[in-house]
Order: structure tokens, then sequence, then C-alpha cells
């Protein structure tokens, strides 16, 4: 899924020196766990907890690196330049299709306004964006949104034309003519739409709850070799929806600055996303989340049967045995 700041520019590096000395746990860490992640409002509580000490508190040191790409960040996983990543349900399902240990441990978020189809006027709805040209990223969650829309009203991909760019180019493309119509989200739906009034959404993720949400992967083998990393991650996080959901200006500030969005776009777009601590993370997994994993996978499968050729298994892409740990299940 989420898109991008600049080139190899790997933004974020987070060393917590600060709040190292603070806890009096210097030394106590090994290699700092490298984690990839773009710049999405649902990633927002991994910037709280390293800007807050979170991780230091649980043991983990870590190093926060934006991307650009998914591929890029799933081949810097595969290669083991990267210890986690930050990354969208369908991309967890596409590599375990490509054989690409990559496992889930965490459902970070589910988005619903905040994933959009952005269009100009004298476009009203799906339908309209038949023979038009649509910028979206292939193979993220902006694909998997376009391809769920176009299939309920009876089309395909076929029926327009892709233009293929990263979600923060997108929207820039429509503003500027280049194409009629644009798969992005936030915090790029808001900047879009305050620019010019004449663009509006056609469609976005409350359509189908559940479509688009976001994963926190690592390798099998690593998350079964680092469990005490693990669990120290999931518990930081919840520490860091705790903070956001009690203190939710200063929480909001800090993810705000992480993803470059002005407060008032960031605002409306975060009322979009919803996040899941460890208890609803245990709540979910156990509940809906696999017959979901299923759903998304068979719309990819049908949008791209050469390369999506198995419907997953919650266990073949999720680990649940951290969460459920740190949940108390």
């Amino acid at each position: 899924m989420r898109i991008r700041q600049t080139g190899a520019e790997m933004l974020k590096h987070t060393t917590l020196a600060a709040a190292l000395l603070a806890s009096g746990l210097t030394g106590a860490f090994a290699d700092p766990v490298k984690i990839g992640l773009q710049p999405w409002l649902g990633y927002g509580p991994l910037w709280v907890a390293a800007e807050k000490g979170f991780f230091a508190a649980h043991g983990v040191e870590v190093e926060l690196s934006s991307f650009n790409w998914d591929q890029d960040m799933t081949a810097a996983l595969a290669s083991g330049n990267l210890d986690v990543v930050a990354a969208a349900t369908n991309t967890a399902i596409a590599s375990f299709n490509h054989g690409v240990d990559q496992k889930a441990f965490l459902v970070m978020d589910v988005s619903t306004t905040a994933d959009a189809i952005l269009a100009g006027e004298g476009i009203a709805d799906v339908a309209g964006l038949k023979g038009r040209k649509v910028a979206f990223e292939a193979g993220a969650t902006s694909d998997l949104l376009m391809n769920y829309a176009l299939k309920v009203n009876g089309m395909s991909l076929a029926d327009i034309e892709h233009v293929p760019m990263g979600a923060s180019e997108a929207g820039l493309a429509l503003l500027s003519g280049q194409v009629e119509a644009a798969v992005t989200y936030e915090p790029y739906i808001s900047a879009a739409l305050g620019k010019d009034a004449s663009y509006k959404v056609i469609y976005d993720a409350t359509q189908k709850p559940g479509l688009i949400s976001d994963v926190l992967t690592a390798r099998g083998d690593w998350i079964a070799a680092n469990p005490a990393l693990v669990e120290g991650m999931i518990k930081a996080w919840d520490d860091a929806i705790v903070f956001i959901r009690e203190h939710p200006e200063e929480g909001g500030a800090m993810i705000a600055k992480a993803v470059g969005s002005p407060m008032e776009e960031f605002t409306v777009g975060f009322k979009g996303v919803k996040l899941y601590d460890a208890a609803e993370n245990a709540a979910l997994v156990t509940g809906d989340f696999p017959a979901t994993l299923r759903e998304i996978a068979g719309i990819m499968q049908t949008s791209n049967p050469d390369e999506i050729t198995k419907i997953p298994a919650l266990d073949d892409v999720m680990m649940t045995a951290p969460v459920l740990k740190v949940a108390g299940k």
C-alpha cells in the first residue's frame, strides 16, 4: 500500500538515545530492529511509539525508514535489510503467492474514508470512469480499491486507461490535468480536495468495510527467533494507541508531522482510519478477519489470476500467537 516521500531518502532513523538515558536501559539492546514504512496515517502509532520512548520502555530499539514503493520494502525484507515492514494486507497476500516468507503479527488499522477514488467535473460515479485515464499504483491498496469498485459496477480494468503512479503523485496528476481520476489515500485526498473544490470523492473504502487494512509483518523465521522483540513492539504499539486516544492533539501532531500533513488536512483524514490495539486485534483475528482476508484474496485473484493463484488461510499470512499472548488470550 502506502506510498511515498522521496526515492532513497530512508527517512526517520530513530535512535531513542534520550529515552534510553532517561530509562536507564542504555546498553540493554542488541542491534536495532529496522522497520520499513510509508507516510500513511494508519502507521502513525509507530512514530508516536518511537518519539515517546514506548519501544525503549519494552526493550526494543528501532530504526524507522520511510520508503516509496511496496515492492522496495518487500525486497528489503526478503534480503534481510529490513526486519519488519508495515504493509497492506493485500501485500502480505501477494507475498504469500510469490513464495516470500512475510508473515503479519499485528493488524494495525482499517481504512474507511481514508482511501478513495477522486474525479473532476464530468465524472459523477465509477461508471463515469469508462474510457478515462485513472492514476494509481499497481499492486497497492489503491489497485485493490479500484478493482473492487469496478467489479461491483460490472466493469474491469479493461474499461479504463490505467496510468501507473504512486499515491502522492496521483492527486497531483489529477489536479494538473494529466489524468481524469486518481486513487489515493490520506493525507493526499484532503490535500487534493483542498486545492480545488471542483474535485470530489466518487468512491471510498466505506463501501466495503475491511477491504483496506494494514498489518505489521516480518519474515516468519525472524518472528519465531525473536519473540521478545515482537511482543515488545506489540506492547509499544498498544501504548501508542492509548496515548493517541488519551492525548489526541499531541499524538495527532506527531503523526501529522511524520507524514508531512498540515493539521487541518490531517484532522479530516485521520477520522477515516480505525486503529487496533492488542485487545481489539485479538477479537479481530479470532473473529471476522480470516473471512475478510479470503475475500480480499478473491478480489485480487479475479483481477490478477496469473499471480494470485492461491487463497490463503489466516495461518498462511499471519502468526497470531504473539498478539494473543500480549492481549492475554
